[in-house]
């Protein structure tokens, strides 16, 4: 049996897991209890994913060189609390020592990065940095050496030309063939999720929840009066006042009976759908969501029956996706898998998730996008445990309240996989926020 066979036969409907629209605002902790969270998260992932993945990859030695504002982005998300940018220039080496024995973390600079990385270089006794950098590396004789310069991912791209130029040079002549890709440790090491994370992380969601349920409902909309532009900047400027931020601006569109889509200026409506897509970053890690509200019409006290027919088609676009999840397929097998199938439904899918974590789109295989339905190789990595999703798609339904016209329904909402399943963070959107009930 093909591959795609395989998975149209394991796909099925997981349990509805309906999202509240209207969850309390979980308390926001204080910045100085966000930074011990995330040590906390950073001290467990550097002792745990680190020596695995390294070993996986039969690489004993991993290094990581960053600038001062010019972070690698491995090296962004090494960083302690407190250290919120490499100091002039910050080096990192991670050494396998072999037999069981933990894996030597190091910096050859003048910082021990919270206590994370051990200081490896005292400038008084040897002013050049990349000098001593040569010596730790020798007195180690790695086999291989991993450093971030890849052209397939921009996550594992972080040495940059006049830094590598100078790694190289810094090195003993013998050790210099050792150099290999570190794309594999890079993107492993950004794309897990640990447990304490995993446990987190539906209480992030739920903050980002709380933030669209306020936003599409009358403490943000009037109707006839209020922008789409005016909602976007709402969103802005909620977020900013809870602390938090954002990775992207946000975005808001119209759809209304016998007009194209519709943005900007566009003054929201009665009968109008509203599809908003936000994001925000929270503890490190990344939300990306979209859902839908209706504005009531005069007497009206629920969303015409096709645009809720057509909310429900894409939910079975989710459930198409999230049922071809498989451990070693790759992002373009589970977009095939989920084409195919929605597909032979008679739906009009246009599948684009993404991983999510550390960055908004985050590292790992892509499972398409919206302007591109066939197999890609940013599609070409393969399913890990413990990953997170944003389950990113829509279907084109006609509404026949709007005389049959087309509507794509749009929904976007975060997921992780644990090897077995996927189980959506906070629930995900099933029903209309209705604004003016």
């Amino acid at each position: 049996m093909s591959l795609l066979l395989a998975l149209l036969a394991a796909a099925a409907s997981p349990p509805d897991q309906a999202a509240d629209l209207s969850p309390a605002m979980p308390p926001i902790p204080p910045l100085r209890e966000q930074a011990a969270i995330r040590d906390a998260w950073l001290r467990e992932r550097l002792d745990t994913i680190v020596p695995r993945l390294m070993r996986e990859q039969g690489i004993d030695m991993w290094v990581l060189v960053a600038r001062e504002y010019v972070e690698d982005p491995v090296v962004a998300t090494m960083l302690d609390a407190e250290s919120m940018h490499a100091r002039r220039r910050t080096i990192l080496i991670f050494f396998d020592p072999g037999q069981g024995r933990p894996v030597e973390r190091l910096t050859v600079s003048r910082y021990g990065l919270g206590g994370l990385f051990a200081p490896a270089w005292a400038p008084e006794q040897e002013p050049d940095q990349w000098k001593r950098f040569g010596q730790l590396v020798a007195e180690r004789n790695p086999k291989r050496i991993a450093l971030n310069v890849s052209a397939g991912s921009q996550f594992a791209d972080g040495l940059t030309k006049s830094q590598h130029d100078e790694l190289v040079a810094a090195l003993p002549r013998a050790l210099r063939s050792r150099i290999v890709p570190g794309e594999e440790l890079a993107v492993g090491w950004l794309e897990t999720r640990t447990p304490a994370e995993l446990s987190r992380y539906p209480r992030i969601m739920r903050v980002a929840h709380a933030i669209l349920a306020e936003g599409l409902s009358r403490k943000a909309v009037t109707p006839g009066k209020t922008t789409a532009d005016d909602l976007v900047w709402w969103f802005r400027e909620r977020i900013a006042a809870l602390g938090l931020a954002t990775w992207f601006q946000p975005s808001v569109s119209l759809f209304r009976r016998g007009a194209t889509e519709l943005s900007a200026d566009t003054v929201i409506q009665p009968g109008d759908l509203i599809w908003t897509d936000f994001g925000i970053m929270h503890l490190g890690l990344a939300t990306d969501t979209q859902q839908l509200a209706y504005v009531l019409r005069p007497g009206e006290t629920d969303a015409p029956a096709g645009l809720k027919a057509g909310l429900l088609a894409a939910n079975r676009v989710q459930d198409v996706l999230t049922g071809c999840f498989r451990t070693g397929a790759t992002g373009n097998d589970m977009l095939a898998c989920a084409r195919a199938r929605a597909l032979g439904e008679g739906r009009r899918p246009s599948i684009y998730s993404h991983p999510i974590g550390y960055h908004g789109h985050g590292a790992g295989a892509a499972i398409g996008f919206w302007d591109d339905q066939g197999p890609s190789p940013r599609g070409a990595r393969a399913l890990r445990p413990n990953t997170a999703w944003s389950i990113e798609l829509n279907t084109t339904e006609p509404v026949p309240e709007w005389g049959g016209q087309l509507v794509p329904f749009r929904l976007e909402e975060d997921a992780w996989w644990d090897g077995t399943r996927v189980r959506y963070l906070n629930g995900r959107q099933t029903r209309f926020h209705l604004i003016g009930r």
